[in-house]
């Protein structure tokens, strides 16, 4: 009797990378499974080369591609992308700003000749800038219903004051509205250029295939220089601050509470992600366990790390009601205080390593997340092996290194807490919850 075969994992080959003529890149995650193929289309530059005066000139000059090219109006694209069973969208970040599309497979040829003459011969008709503008500012002010958006946005913009990292990917009221045509024509012709392209396919499509449609994507695209990268490094006022966004009539807060965070090329990069993974990271970290499970102040409690080009923020969150913001904050930071003195136990790191390795399954269980990762090394300039030792970097991790690299990275008495309340109500008790505090502020929820 044959003795049963061992399931073996199923193993990805390394992302399929061409270069194309001119200067471009494109990577490649094939999957055949489901008839569809996601494309991407990306700059190396972002919205951190945007003018200070004009935040948001790259989202709405990537918009603007699809409002118009020689021969189609907006309304004939927008039916074209609906008969194709497609769909396009952009995204824009402070690093990169992309066009993501998706499409039948059987439909790729059709789809990507639109796309090519979206790109290679754009209108950019006044009418249309002006349509966009007026969305996009109505956008930004209906985004003002959220809570938890507004003090994103303030803690972006005053941690990273001076810097463009604290300037909004999506821009202000005024800074939008000042975007003229000359604008987005200067931003078309410096960006979207072969050398600045880096194109990624998913899903229903071999390398042969994926490599000539590239070569199609950019055929009627200048070679151009890529944008270089321009932005320094980040750093942050020292002394504890806390900043009051005034919103009327809340019995609910958010509070944010950011500090420099880690590098993805920093040697203690993966033993801080580990760390801050113990602290807040699961469900059952510190951060959840005693605020929300032993106190209930808030549903929820989290801490991340993020990652970027440069130096991104370390943030703490959570969303207490008005009548518990105080002890709340107290509480966090008291936390935190024990977090980088103390550091982590070998128990917490031994769960929390087992965690993150068998969770590993899900950041890559789709051709669409394993290009994203790929886009992400290429685009920012992460170390080339970043996602491909991550388990390995994870399982090597000892408290110790766990422990150092907070006490290294994480600093308690340099840090901004941001609070979205109503201020009449809670900015008593916020001022008495920080310790060593060094000044304190109040804005209105609408202040950009």
């Amino acid at each position: 009797m044959t003795a049963p075969r061992t399931p073996t994992k199923a193993r990805h080959l390394p992302t399929a990378r061409f270069e194309l003529a001119g200067g471009g890149v494109a990577l490649l995650e094939p999957s055949h499974a489901v008839p569809l193929v996601s494309i991407v289309v990306a700059l190396r530059s972002g919205s951190a080369a945007d003018p200070a005066e004009k935040t948001g000139l790259a989202r709405i000059a990537m918009r603007m591609l699809r409002r118009g090219c020689d021969g189609l109006t907006s309304e004939n694209i927008d039916a074209r992308i609906d008969l194709l069973g497609a769909e396009m969208a952009v995204d824009t970040s402070h690093s990169t700003v992309a066009i993501h599309a998706q499409v039948i497979a059987r439909n790729l040829d059709p789809f990507v000749e639109l796309l090519a003459r979206i790109l290679a011969a754009p209108t950019f008709d006044e009418a249309e800038l002006a349509k966009l503008r007026r969305e996009s500012v109505a956008e930004i002010i209906e985004a003002r219903d959220s809570d938890r958006v507004v003090g994103q946005k303030a803690l972006q913009r005053t941690l990273f004051e001076g810097h463009p990292y604290g300037r909004s990917s999506g821009g202000t009221t005024s800074s939008v509205a000042a975007i003229e045509r000359a604008d987005v024509v200067g931003f078309y012709r410096r960006s979207v250029v072969r050398k600045n392209l880096v194109i990624g396919f998913s899903g229903d499509v071999t390398a042969d295939r994926a490599a000539v449609i590239a070569e199609r994507i950019v055929a009627g695209l200048p070679t151009g220089e890529a944008v270089p990268d321009e932005v320094a490094e980040p750093n942050m006022k020292p002394g504890r601050r806390l900043l009051l966004v005034d919103k009327p009539e809340r019995t609910q807060t958010q509070i944010l509470v950011g500090t420099l965070g880690t590098s993805a090329g920093d040697d203690d990069h993966v033993p801080l992600v580990v760390a801050n993974a113990v602290f807040g990271g699961t469900f059952t970290s510190r951060l959840m366990r005693e605020i929300r499970s032993k106190r209930g102040w808030s549903y929820g409690a989290s801490a991340r790390t993020g990652v970027d080009r440069h130096r991104q923020s370390w943030v703490m969150w959570t969303f207490p009601a008005a009548e518990d913001c105080g002890p709340c904050l107290k509480l966090s930071l008291e936390l935190l205080d024990a977090w980088v003195s103390e550091g982590v136990t070998a128990r917490e790191v031994e769960f929390i390593q087992r965690y993150l390795v068998r969770s590993h399954a899900f950041e890559i269980d789709t051709a669409s997340k394993r290009l994203h990762q790929a886009l992400d090394v290429e685009l920012l300039g992460l170390p080339a092996d970043y996602f491909a030792s991550w388990i390995e970097g994870v399982k090597a991790v000892t408290p110790e290194a766990a422990s150092a690299a907070v006490r290294r990275r994480i600093r308690p008495e340099d840090l901004l807490a941001v609070v979205v309340g109503t201020a009449a109500q809670v900015e008593a008790p916020l001022r008495a919850a920080v310790r060593r505090l060094t000044g304190a502020s109040v804005v209105p929820f609408d202040a950009e």
